[in-house]
Parts: C-alpha cells; structure tokens; sequence
C-alpha cells in the first residue's frame, strides 16, 4: 500500500509517525559525521528538503530524542551499529532564519530576536538553582524581543557555553535558509546593517565559539567570504558544483521511478522526465526537485509546484532590472541556446546591480539554470582565465516559470500589449503608436535602474519587451536579436516558423537632438540603417521573399515611443 503524499512535512519525527512518504536520506547522517568537518555550509535550491535533513540531524544527535530509535528503525543510518550508539548523545541548537521575510532592518532584527528568545526560553531551566552565577542569569533575562544588537550576537555562543556545561558535551547547532535574511536585505534596501549584524553573529556562533562540537548550516546561496564569513577559516562550503552530499537534497531518477511505481503512476514517467528532471550537482545528473514529485505524486497531475511560489521576487527583480547583456542572454536561453559565461558561486548581493557573474551564480544556486559543463580555472603565465560554464534553464516547469514571470511584467497593461502585438503581425502602424505608449508609459519605470533615464531606459526596455515578444509568440516565430546579418547586427529579427506569416525587422534608436529635428528623423534613420546594412540577408538566405518582409524603426525620447515602417 503507498504511503501518503503529504504536502509541507519539514518536521522528521512527524513523516516518520505518520507513515509520510519519504525517501530515505540518512546516509548524509554518516557522510557528514565522518568527515569531521567542523562547519559546514550547503547550498541548495528552496524546496529541495534542507529542512526536512536538518530536522533528521536534531531528531537523530539531539539529546531530547534519547531513546527514540524507533524514528529510524527500516532506514539505513541503522544499519549501522556504532550510529546507533550515537543518537540521541549531543546537546543540539537548532535555529531557522527561513521565516525572516521583513522588509525593514528594524523588522528583520526584531525577529531574529525572537527566534534567540525562543531558544532561551526552551532552555528556561538553567536559570534553576545555583547552576548560572548571578551575571548570567542577568544576561539570560536580558535575551527578549527588544535586545540589542550586541547582546543578541552573543546570544548563541553564551547557550552553547550553558549547555556545554550543563551536559559536559560540546553542542551541536544547527542553522537552516542562513541567508533568507541577506535576500531580504538585499531587495529592500538594507544590506549593509544586515552583513554587520550577520557577521558578528556568525564570528561568535562558529569560529570563537569553544563550546561547538559541529554545525552545520543550509541556504540558497553562498554568500560571500567579505560578507560575512571574512574570518571563519573553518568553514567547509558545499554548493551545486561540489560532489559531496549530490544526492542527500533533491531525488534522484531511481527514486523519483520508484515512487512512481509505489503510486500507481509508472506509465507518467515520460511525462514526469520532461517536467522536472534537469538539476544537477556535481557530477551527478537527472535530479529531480522534491516539491513537485511530492505534488505530482499528491495530485497526480503536473503542473507548476516548484516555480509557482513567491520565493521568485529576487530573480524577477534581477531579470528585469538587469543590464542590456543580461537581458540578451536570457533571450538566447529563452530561445533554446546555452549559455557560456564565468560564474561567480560567492554571491556579493551588494554587487548584483554591477556584476553579472554574480546574476548567473545566484541562478545557479536557486536552481533555475543548471550548469552543463564547466571548465576550473586555469593558471597561465602568471594569471588566472575565469572558469567558463555552459548554462541551461534547468527543466520545462523553470522554463514555463519564466514565461509566467516576463508576462506579468506587462500585466497592468495587458491588453493594450496584447493589442500592440496584434498591430504588429498585422502591420498597422497607427494602432501600434496608439499601444506602444501606453505600455511604455507604464512600465519604463519597471526597467530603469540608472541614474541617466534617458540613455538608460529605451536599452533596458526594449530587451525587456523583446523578451515579452519572445514569450507571447513562442510557436509562432523564432526570435532573435543583436545578431549578425548583412552588414551590421540588427537589434530584433523575427523569422515566421510557419507559413503564411511575415518576416518582421525591428531596429530602436534614441532621438539625438544634435542630429534630429523631431522623432519623424530619428524613425527615417532607423528603417535606413536597415535597408543600407541588409540586415534581411539572413531571411532571403533562407527563402524568404523580400515582399514578405517588414520593417520597423522605433524611435524613443524618454517614455516617448513613435513607430514607422
């Protein structure tokens, strides 16, 4: 009889006594524990059971669970005698940032406190009789809601002291979404508070902390050393590209084909595959995202579960606010390509505006693009070539995710965008000037980061609407951009896919008041760069008639869009 599919479990003892359906992941119990790692740090994407495992390591080394043997009895952590000996032996910290979500600094301290506190609270019986000296009692009281930012950064290091003492046995903390707190910080504006206050909690947690025996912490991404690690040389960091632990977070096919069959649901596999087989770690491929096997399992249907969530706000706000090149990339990922970049794995949120290897390491370890090849770096004559990734979106459920994504963008002016592109494929100009600013008016905003709007914005808008032309008319047209054709590049191509649809050219200038009089110029200028550059070479090559060819100049001034052919 299969077991039931529930959807949400994060707690081990509950999975366990309710006969939930689980796969068996306590060999990382012993994988961990054998490399004496003094602290480590695994990076994974959201929903991949990072709190389910940190929930086993308390329920298996917690001191609490004493004798409860029974939540891994049929599981192959017992098979092991000389584990069995060891659960249930440690004094065990377990926090969780994962529901740090504020968006002010003030808001996010405040609630780091009050998980501090409620640790503090678990622990109220060290304050009976004469175990603590009147000075810690004091402090003990003093760890509340309100605390301030000295006494909370102490505040784990001093239980670790405590119970060190109380059991005499150093502890075992345990630290879950580490970083949820930084992301936050970095979407609302806050981050430089943030990484002081993180960076001294984290200094006396893990590296003066005299009372740890190991940690062990999860999040999405691995933040930068400068951050907030920039003195803690005993940190063993384990991200996507790393091979140890592949297999401990996300299912692999073998197991996502076995639940298939427990379920009734073996024939789905196919189907299954497509949706969401596609990450990867290390070396080891075909790892599939537990939320939605769980889901397709419970529903038995698939459908967006992973990439339907609102954890996608941060990657929304890279896309959309990122540079020309970024924006690029995505469309030749979008359209099926890979991408080939350096990467940076140390994520610098404050950098992210700056660096686009940063946007694509934070992809990476959010799971939405998955490396396909890399090469490590190489050492020549003295300097160091950056390592090269092939990048993928990571399977068809991220891939429909983005589309989502990128059509939401436009979502105030819907309709006036699906309009435009109506007037687009049908060729009527004057409808297109009559949507074109009413969509730009709107969303030009939405795109504009830099400090110089005029020379910022139409570059970041008009990647940003191609990407939209991209997801509205995928089947119908394969489209391009910045590519070579004739003489020069073109900026927008699209080439029909079936017959019976024009070929369209779209060409975007600024209007330069040195040279131009009004927007009427900067549009003639536009459509004869694209007659003197041939840039409808690449569409004749390929048979296209040139009666079947249209052409666009686009002319911008601020928010001001004029359209001519």
């Amino acid at each position: 009889m299969a077991r039931t599919a529930g959807i949400g479990h994060q707690d081990f003892e509950k999975v366990r006594t309710k006969n939930n359906f689980y796969v068996d992941k306590t060999h990382f119990i012993w994988e961990w524990w054998e490399t004496e790692d003094e602290v480590t740090l695994i990076t994974r994407p959201r929903r991949f059971g990072k709190t389910l495992n940190m929930s086993m390591l308390e329920k298996f080394f917690s001191l609490e669970y004493d004798g409860r043997g029974d939540l891994f009895e049929g599981l192959a952590i017992w098979e092991k005698e000389n584990y069995r000996k060891l659960q249930g032996t440690f004094p065990v910290i377990s926090l969780s940032f994962a529901n740090v979500k504020e968006t002010s600094y003030s808001g996010t301290r405040r609630s780091i406190n009050k998980i501090i506190e409620k640790l503090y609270i678990k622990n109220i019986f060290l304050l009976e009789g004469e175990f603590l000296t009147e000075n810690e009692k004091t402090y003990y009281k003093s760890v509340a809601g309100d605390m301030d930012d000295n006494t909370a950064a102490w505040a784990v290091h001093k239980m670790s002291d405590f119970l060190s003492r109380y059991y005499e046995k150093k502890v075992i903390i345990l630290l879950d979404e580490y970083d949820t707190p930084m992301q936050e910080a970095y979407v609302n504006g806050y981050w430089d508070e943030m990484a002081d206050f993180i960076r001294s909690l984290f200094h006396l947690t893990f590296k003066t902390n005299p009372y740890l025996e190991r940690a062990v912490m999860t999040g999405i991404t691995r933040i930068s050393k400068e951050s907030v690690f920039s003195d803690l040389n005993n940190l063993e960091v384990v991200t996507a590209t790393s091979e140890k632990y592949a297999d401990v977070f996300g299912f692999t096919e073998q197991e996502v084909y076995a639940a298939l069959n427990e379920f009734g649901l073996s024939e789905r596999a196919v189907e299954v595959k497509q949706w969401y087989d596609g990450f990867v770690f290390g070396s080891l491929t075909d790892i599939y995202n537990p939320w939605s096997i769980i889901n397709f399992l419970n529903k038995k249907k698939a459908g967006l579960y992973w990439a339907n969530t609102s954890s996608n706000r941060l990657v929304g706000k890279l896309l959309r606010e990122g540079n020309r090149e970024i924006k690029q990339a995505f469309e030749g990922l979008l359209a099926g390509e890979h991408l080939i970049t350096p990467v940076e794995e140390q994520i610098v949120y404050d950098q992210l505006d700056a660096d686009e290897r940063a946007v694509w390491g934070l992809l990476v370890a959010s799971g939405y693009l998955k490396v396909v090849s890399y090469e490590k770096y190489e050492e020549i004559e003295d300097d160091f070539r950056e390592a090269k990734y092939e990048l993928d979106i990571t399977n068809f459920e991220v891939r429909r995710m983005f589309g989502m994504m990128i059509k939401e963008w436009f979502s105030e002016n819907r309709e006036d965008y699906n309009e435009f592109i109506k007037s687009l494929l049908s060729g009527n100009t004057e409808a297109m000037n009559d949507y074109i600013n009413s969509v730009s008016q709107a969303v030009f905003s939405s795109f504009d980061t830099g400090t110089k709007p005029s020379l910022k914005t139409p570059e970041r808008f008009y990647h940003g609407f191609v990407l939209g032309l991209m997801v509205e008319l995928q089947g119908r047209y394969a489209l391009t951009s910045n590519r070579e054709s004739g003489f020069g590049r073109y900026d927008v191509m699209l080439e029909p896919l079936t017959k019976g649809d024009d070929a369209i050219i779209l060409e975007f200038k600024v209007f330069q008041p040195k040279k131009e009089k009004d927007l009427a110029d900067t549009v003639v200028a536009a459509l004869k760069q694209i007659q003197e550059k041939n840039y409808k070479a690449v569409l004749t090559a390929k048979g296209i008639p040139k009666d079947r060819i249209r052409q666009y100049g686009f002319a911008f001034r601020g928010s001001e869009v004029l359209i001519g052919s």
